[in-house]
């Protein structure tokens, strides 16, 4: 026996940290960190936008804390139709606004709606998040659309995991983004309140 298989025969295995959660890799030391970090059964944690969330778990445990913490709405369907309200839409903060959940083929989906400054300029995004993995998420699409006055913006994309955290989401730009301006137009009226109406579907790629 070769001296390097000698030393493999000595090296220590471990399970990975997350073996009671059927996790049933088992690891030499030297790469049990890397594969935690990307163990598809490591706990996810809380999608809400809003102040920093230290709760983590699987998916029914996220969900409860969602609707009980958060008091997060959840719906059943695969379209939707919100109407995003703010008598003040000149108060553009780096905050989020609304987080809604979705019941859709048998999966849940985040759909958020932030108000942030992109440089100077003062937008509204919405996208939409797969409570799951990357993987899964990619086996479904969806589309968002805005519009008033004649005018319309559609955004068609994928929902990205909530593994991808929300502000990576909106720094990429992955979502239909309104310009204030263009919002308020689309709210009718003087244009001194926000009332867009956001309308979206889900669909499951064949």
């Amino acid at each position: 026996m070769s001296g390097s298989r000698k030393a493999c025969c000595f090296l220590s295995t471990f399970h990975g940290t997350y073996h009671h959660l059927v996790c049933e890799e088992i690891f030499p030391y030297y790469s049990k960190q890397k594969h935690e970090a990307q163990c598809i059964f490591r706990p996810y944690s809380c999608p809400h936008p809003g102040r920093i969330a230290q709760s983590t778990g699987d998916i029914p445990n996220l969900l409860a804390h969602l609707r009980e913490n958060h008091k997060v709405d959840l719906q059943t369907g695969c379209t939707f139709n919100h109407r995003y309200v703010k008598q003040d839409p000149c108060s553009v903060d780096n905050v989020s606004w609304t987080l809604t959940l979705f019941n859709c083929f048998g999966h849940y989906f985040c759909l958020h709606f932030e108000a942030f400054r992109l440089g100077t300029e003062p937008v509204y995004m919405a996208f939409l998040r797969f409570m799951g993995e990357e993987s899964d998420a990619r086996k479904f699409g969806y589309c968002l659309e805005v519009g008033g006055d004649g005018r319309k913006l559609i955004w068609q994309g994928v929902p990205r995991s909530i593994r991808t955290h929300h502000r990576s989401i909106r720094d990429s730009h992955d979502g239909l983004i309104v310009q204030r301006s263009l919002a308020l137009a689309f709210s009718g009226g003087d244009r001194k309140e926000l009332k867009l109406r956001v309308t979206g579907r889900i669909w499951k790629e064949l």
